[in-house]
């Protein structure tokens, strides 16, 4: 990757994922910060190289992650000031708060699927009037509400899974949530797939 940063300093996609860092391999990912110690041991002894070198590709449009040993906090992943995507999956020691989304200000996707992910899902704000898609899944440790979103202007996807965010879809309004076409929410919402959200917001209203 270090060759990369030099001869593709433009570069717009990058994707990281099975093969450093898989069992048997004898090289790994520097840690970040606050890292889960156990993890650390077993890899003491690796080939450790320094993620921190993909901030050099300032361009990058789409960042994929998944299934690596991440271990820590890593603040150089949410320093993009053009990143479009950013899809992290299935890395259980990765460490990501919400509000680093902060570092990404032109995201349009955000997707963390069975990421050990914390934070208030009202940390999005700062991303109010970017992002489009929002696909959460399997990290227990957001919470929040999620009608705290619902005057995002391009907001077209929402998928909430498996974590602790409320809301209740009575509180839904027709100035609500005015681009959205799929609504995906945690039990007991009630609402566990709309494909339609214009025509269930139709009916909400009607029925209220």
């Amino acid at each position: 990757m270090r060759v990369m940063t030099t001869a593709l300093p433009n570069l717009q996609q990058l994707s990281i994922n099975w093969g450093l860092g898989s069992p048997g391999s004898g090289h790994k990912y520097s840690d970040g910060e606050d890292p889960d110690e156990e993890l650390a041991r077993y890899h003491a002894n690796e080939t450790s190289h320094d993620i921190n070198i993909i901030s050099n590709f300032k361009n990058l449009r789409t960042l994929n992650i998944s299934l690596v040993d991440l271990n820590g906090r890593y603040p150089v992943l949410f320093d993009f000031p053009l990143l479009h995507k950013l899809f992290i999956s299935d890395c259980r020691f990765l460490k990501i708060d919400l509000g680093m989304l902060s570092g990404l200000p032109s995201l349009k996707e955000f997707d963390s699927i069975f990421i050990p992910v914390t934070g208030d899902i009202r940390n999005l704000r700062v991303l109010k009037e970017t992002i489009e898609t929002v696909r959460i899944v399997g990290c227990h440790r957001v919470e929040g509400n999620f009608m705290d979103l619902a005057d995002f202007p391009r907001l077209k996807q929402l998928k909430l899974l498996g974590g602790t965010v409320s809301g209740d879809i009575r509180d839904i309004s027709r100035h609500d949530f005015p681009a959205l076409e799929q609504l995906s929410l945690p039990r007991p919402s009630v609402v566990v797939w709309i494909m339609s959200f214009s025509a269930f917001l139709t009916c909400l209203v009607s029925c209220k």
